[in-house]
């Protein structure tokens, strides 16, 4: 893959499949490799109905983990999105 696909169902399958396979260990270094930055990713997606679960290291729907904490919500998006708030 020489790059990032745009649209959002395409970019989650994508980065969880990087990710899964270990072809990249970390969410981190899969964006460096392919030059963007995480907030970047984690923002786009949030905006379409996706988080990042650190634990887990893959994007999920948001509300997949019913017991998601505030404190995770709020880790995985940034609060300059009114969305966040």
């Amino acid at each position: 893959m020489d790059y990032l696909p745009k649209d959002p169902a395409i970019l989650v399958s994508s980065v969880n499949m990087l990710l899964r396979d270990e072809e990249f260990d970390t969410l981190e270094s899969l964006c460096y490799n392919f030059g963007t930055e995480p907030k970047d990713i984690k923002n786009y997606l949030y905006g379409h109905g996706f988080v990042y679960n650190d634990k887990q290291k893959q994007f999920r729907p948001i509300g997949y983990d019913k017991k998601e904490t505030n404190e995770q919500r709020e880790q995985s998006c940034l609060h300059e999105l009114p969305s966040c708030e």
